[in-house]
């Protein structure tokens, strides 16, 4: 085991730093990695156990997907916006039915064309980021869209990879069982994702000053192996398990903490996983394959780029923007091998699939970069020959869309209810289930041992109503006194018998809810049994008590969902809101700090003159903990200012060309002087002996600091003042090793 270890990182880490100086991901060195210990490159594999490989990768699929959770965040889902959503949705329908149909065409069979499917629908998150990074693009308008598709393709990733397992198990797709999958799916997320936020990061807080890394990387890892076995427990894969967790842990504020601790763990294990996924590669299945090769690197780029580009332009965006989304999506992506990764370990695919889309993705992650940069002129060639009316239709379209519209206040109260009532019985749900399972029966049993059994039944009756009385009192009582009550309660008699009706409604969910309950423990008539669910809804209900308990709920469960939005809003440089209302008018923010070497720093805004020159505005000036709003052109600019800007693309990559042009190089070691530490004898010739330490002015002559002074036998450190200096004294010194030098000269000349 050892020995395969340190042969698979040894090769791992060697092809790593190749791929590192050609610029190259290093995720491609790993499946080069992986090929050159495998078994098809040299003929025979370096590996003696390779099902100690196999396991090891995949416990770095569950670290990648721990990684990817953390980088995810359900809230972050909630903010990318209509654009993200509306793209994502056409891309991953359209390259699902694309890939089912192309493998299909070539005569693959229906699964191996489903995952397929599958693999061509998502784009790498890791590849995107990097190669925006790498060309100085992120601070672009299309690659905070291109951001939020990515956030989104993971959950339907997620999602996808369950129903293709259901599918795969059942050799069946029955609309109707992929619906219950997908209901159990969504159950599953909102019930953990709910609990998740009340207990964990109340957990952390009470624990922080015990948590330094070492001891916050164990924790860490040990909830998510915990959501890993409950994720198996429940039925479903090790990869959501690890993805739920990271999602939850995304929501604290240690989020950023635990993903910089854990990274070395995820990379090393990520390592592996790669390694493993080139193993599997047989160059001579690629040459045998090399036309479907071909002809779905040619489906990925195509079907990028009518799929994005569709789906951007039908959220609103301008064409520029679409396309380039759509050239900077045209790979395929880190799932597709945990999606092949499945279809292998459940036996539903053949063993060319694997090795084919990760050339595939191979391909297209090389070609990345280059896509890229072909997006302007891309854009460019397709604006001079499009249609002048289409084009005026297109930009009529967006600013319809960009249209702010108002939801009726009908509208904005049923979504509060249905929101509110749905997570409740969600809640409910789970808390009742693992109730009866786990917790009723031992219960009864025990004090049926020193009680009647109809006790034991009743004090576990009383026991769950009490746990779920919080519950009840949100699905009857959760939005009755909002604004928008109150407005229709004021409005007419018929919207106040609407509204009685809907509270109805509520009324009747919380008394089945407490009837299944109560109906599960003793046999009792139907009128009985609906008067006493009346009695406990409504003692739920009117309990000041169980109002007290419900609210602590809300407000913690709200405390801890906003503690880390709250402490990123406290260090951000411009408000969400200022941000939001620029992109309506195509104008967005970006900051840059001012290098200490620029030509800039104390140049006044109006010498500048930046709106002339590149045709941004400066919007604020964050100097230390000083924010200058809208800064006035007498405004001086210094080293280390964080300049914010609002412009379009093309302006802010204008500013930033002008900020990096200014900055000279050689001009970062001018100026900086050797220290040295020198020692030299007194003489009776020199100009301070027989004088006191500060009437010597040696430190002020030769700008340096008497760190010592060696009187015969005697050494004094760090000497006072008063301290005289005699001829044979040894004086040792600390400054600048020029000027010292130079002050010995100018000394014995005098």
């Amino acid at each position: 085991m050892i020995h395969d270890l340190a042969l698979i990182m040894l090769t791992a880490g060697a092809v790593s730093l190749l791929f590192k100086f050609m610029k190259q991901p290093v995720v491609l060195g790993y499946i080069l990695a992986g090929m050159l210990v495998g078994p098809y490159l040299l003929g025979q594999t370096l590996i003696n156990d390779t099902e100690s490989v196999e396991t090891w990768g995949q416990v770095g699929v569950i670290f990648l997907l721990f990684s990817l959770g953390l980088e995810f965040s359900f809230k972050k889902l909630l903010k990318v916006g209509s654009t993200a959503i509306i793209s994502a949705l056409v891309i991953v329908m359209g390259m699902m039915t694309t890939g089912f149909l192309v493998g299909r065409a070539m005569g693959w069979t229906e699964m191996n064309s489903l995952f397929l499917g599958g693999m061509l629908s998502m784009s790498s998150t890791t590849i995107v980021f990097k190669a925006l990074d790498d060309l100085g693009l992120r601070r672009q308008q299309f690659a905070g869209i291109s951001f939020g598709i990515l956030v989104v393709e993971d959950l339907f990733a997620v999602v996808l990879m369950v129903l293709l397992s259901s599918i795969a198990v059942s050799q069946t797709f029955e609309g109707g069982e992929m619906l219950g999958q997908i209901a159990k799916l969504a159950a599953y997320l909102l019930f953990w994702f709910v609990a998740g936020i009340m207990l964990i990061p109340t957990f952390l807080r009470v624990c922080r000053k015990h948590l330094n890394d070492e001891t916050l990387t164990i924790v860490a890892i040990g909830l998510c192996l915990g959501m890993v076995m409950l994720s198996v427990g429940a039925g479903f894969s090790e990869a959501l398990g690890a993805f739920v967790m990271g999602s939850i842990l995304a929501e604290t504020v240690e989020a950023e903490h635990i993903e910089h601790i854990t990274k070395p763990v995820k990379d090393m294990f990520g390592a592996v996983f790669f390694v493993s996924v080139g193993m599997m590669i047989n160059p001579a299945l690629l040459a045998e394959y090399w036309l479907p090769i071909a002809i779905l690197t040619l489906t990925v780029i195509c079907g990028q780029l009518i799929f994005a580009t569709s789906g951007v332009l039908i959220s609103g965006q301008p064409l520029k923007v679409a396309m380039q989304t759509s050239f900077t999506l045209m790979q395929v992506g880190e799932f597709a091998f945990i999606i092949a990764s499945l279809g292998e370990s459940l036996k539903v695919t053949e063993g060319f699939l694997y090795p084919v889309i990760v050339a595939v993705s191979v391909i297209t992650t090389f070609l990345t970069p280059y896509t890229i940069r072909l997006a302007g002129p891309a854009y460019t060639f397709v604006d001079r020959h499009l249609p002048l009316g289409f084009k005026l239709w297109l930009e009529r379209y967006g600013s319809t869309r960009n249209t702010v519209t108002t939801e009726s206040t009908w509208r904005r109260l049923l979504k509060k209810v249905a929101i509110t009532t749905f997570t409740n019985i969600i809640i409910l749900f789970f808390i009742i289930g693992l109730y009866f399972k786990y917790i009723s029966t031992p219960l009864v049993n025990i004090i049926s041992q020193v009680a009647p059994l109809w006790a034991g039944k009743l004090i576990s009756l009383a026991t769950i109503l009490m746990l779920i009385a919080p519950f009840i009192y949100r699905i009857v009582t959760k939005h009755l006194h909002s604004p928008e009550s109150h407005e229709l309660w004021n409005t007419s008699q018929f919207t106040k018998g609407t509204l009685v009706a809907l509270f109805g409604v509520r009324i009747l969910i919380a008394l089945s809810i407490v009837i299944v309950i109560i109906s599960e423990m003793f046999t009792l008539t139907t009128g009985v049994l609906i008067g006493i669910s009346v009695v406990v809804v409504a003692l739920a209900v009117l309990s000041r008590r169980v109002q007290k308990r419900s609210l602590n709920i809300e407000k913690r469960f709200y405390s801890n969902i906003n503690a880390r939005e709250v402490l990123n809003d406290s260090r951000r440089i411009v408000g969400r809101s200022l941000e939001e209302s620029l992109l309506t008018h195509n104008i967005h923010l970006a900051d840059f700090v001012l290098a200490p070497e620029s030509e800039y720093c104390g140049r006044q805004l109006r010498e500048l003159n930046f709106r002339a020159a590149s045709g941004v505005s400066i919007v604020r000036i964050v100097r230390g903990g000083l924010y200058i709003n809208i800064p006035g052109a007498s405004e001086r600019l210094y080293p280390g200012d964080q300049i914010v800007v609002a412009g379009t693309d093309d302006q802010i990559c204008d500013f930033q060309n002008d900020l990096d042009r200014n900055v000279h190089p050689d001009s970062q070691t001018a100026g900086r002087k050797l220290m040295a530490v020198q020692q030299f004898e007194v003489t009776g010739a020199m100009s301070f002996a027989g004088k006191r330490l500060r009437d010597s002015r040696i430190g002020e002559l030769a700008q340096c600091v008497v760190v010592g002074i060696v009187h015969g036998d005697d050494e004094i450190l760090n000497p006072n003042g008063d301290t005289l200096l005699e001829p044979g004294d040894i004086l040792i010194l600390a400054g600048e090793e020029g000027k010292l030098q130079e002050f010995l000269n100018r000394d014995a000349r005098s």
